[in-house]
């Protein structure tokens, strides 16, 4: 006679939270309809919902419950999300995550309580950065038309010297915008963190700022 099978069943992690007795359960809007709750340990807990044990494939339906899940918990709590896929094998191991790193988990979110963290970036609207960059530039349009002026075949290291030559142009540039956009976030930025642009990003950034209604936002970016 065949046995039947037993799923072992984890929790899957999607944040961690302050702790409090009226922390509510969320209903079945984790993972595959799991229903999202609280686990406590102390003054922390970790929001979590049961699932197969196991990897979790990062499929769009799992990766808009993971979202949702963030979104709904962030609509009235301070919470560090966790990356997609952590899952613990108990609640007890659940506790034990929480009792090993309890005091750097409050610190974080001593840090981030009552602040948004959004994503800045700056881009080129232009079909070419390096024709751009000839034209707004004068010593990169010298020497890109030393090089190919009057029928002129250049050099592989002609070109190599010209490419080195837009990428020191492009850096400073880059880092001359990103100093500009900085000092006019900073007043209003608990902390701004640069992340490196790629593309025709002209620079990215993760400004971190207090919580603010939509009026009060639109009336500090609108210009005076």
């Amino acid at each position: 006679m065949t046995q039947p099978t037993t799923v072992a069943t984890g929790m899957y992690v999607y944040a961690i939270t302050a702790g409090s007795p009226c922390l509510p359960t969320y209903g079945e809007i984790g993972i595959d309809g799991g229903e999202v709750y609280p686990v406590f340990e102390g003054a922390l807990a970790a929001v979590v919902s049961n699932v197969p044990n196991g990897k979790i494939r990062p499929e769009r339906r799992h990766l808009a419950a993971h979202h949702a899940v963030h979104k709904c918990l962030m609509r009235e709590r301070t919470l560090l999300p966790m990356s997609f896929g952590v899952i613990a094998d108990s609640a007890q191991a659940v506790r034990r995550i929480l009792t090993l790193n309890r005091d750097a988990f409050a610190d974080q979110l001593r840090r981030v309580e009552n602040k948004v963290e959004m994503s800045l970036a700056v881009k080129y609207d232009v079909p070419s950065i390096f024709e751009y960059f000839v034209r707004t530039h004068p010593g990169l349009k010298a020497f890109r038309d030393r090089l190919f002026g009057e029928g002129r075949r250049p050099s592989e290291d002609d070109k190599i010297e010209l490419g080195r030559l837009f990428d020191r142009t492009l850096r400073d540039e880059r880092a001359e915008l990103t100093r500009k956009v900085v000092e006019v976030l900073a007043p209003l930025c608990a902390e701004i963190k640069e992340n490196p642009p790629r593309g025709r990003r002209l620079c990215r950034a993760s400004p971190s700022t207090r919580k603010m209604s939509r009026p009060a936002w639109a009336n500090w970016c609108s210009p005076s």
